[in-house]
């Protein structure tokens, strides 16, 4: 069944480019669009996608106020909520994903990368462009890392991550996207989705953001 997205951009040109490079996809779709966040709004609450594309700087109501409408902690029925951005702001990725977004892109990220996105959001992971994520990923290493100071190291997993794993999750903290591990290791996307839910799972971490951010701070 088809991925439904809604694309949600005050730029004419932005829309007509996702909606191209996803239609082209055989398991997703744009079924419907939005020039400012007040109709975005509206038309998600109408038409409920499946992923929300929303651009951050729109009239009438920002992305982040829209995604917290959609997903934030207090919406009982949340929608799923990938942000994309221009502009490479710390405080625009914290926001975000406070509001309970699944993904925060970069406008000048690859297509492969936009697909990937709407379909990590999909399968409940949360992807963040490479570009941001070292610096995200850093920072979140540095809190744990002061946590730890009070509370010792983090504990080890009791299942051990194997030699492959640990290889796959440091392309992870290194902002490897999933396409571009699987090249990398030969493997398919079938199997790096695979290991990355096995590694979460030993690891006791809900997403690929929190393997990295075990990896850096074992790093450190």
């Amino acid at each position: 069944m088809s991925t439904r997205i809604l694309l949600a951009d005050d730029h004419d040109d932005i829309r007509s480019a996702y909606r191209i490079i996803l239609d082209a996809q055989p398991d997703l779709t744009v079924v419907a669009e939005a020039a400012d966040g007040a109709s975005a709004l509206e038309q998600a609450r109408l038409v409920r996608p499946d992923v929300v594309l929303a651009d951050i700087r729109m009239p009438k109501l920002d992305g982040l106020e829209l995604t917290r409408q959609l997903a934030g902690p207090e919406v009982a029925d949340p929608l799923k909520v990938v942000v994309v951005t221009t502009f490479d702001l710390d405080e625009y990725v914290h926001a975000a994903l406070r509001n309970g977004a699944a993904g925060f892109l970069l406008k000048r990220s690859s297509p492969a990368l936009l697909v990937e996105a709407v379909r990590a959001a999909m399968a409940g992971d949360t992807l963040i462009s490479p570009q941001v994520t070292v610096r995200l990923l850093r920072a979140l290493a540095g809190q744990e890392a002061i946590g730890q100071e009070a509370t010792g190291p983090a504990p080890e997993p009791v299942d051990p991550l194997t030699a492959r794993e640990r290889e796959l999750a440091g392309l992870v903290a290194d902002g490897a996207t999933n396409a571009e591990i699987a090249e990398r290791l030969f493997i398919s996307a079938g199997t790096v989705k695979n290991h990355l839910a096995n590694i979460q799972r030993k690891l006791g971490v809900r997403n690929r953001v929190g393997i990295a951010a075990r990896v850096w701070g074992e790093r450190r």
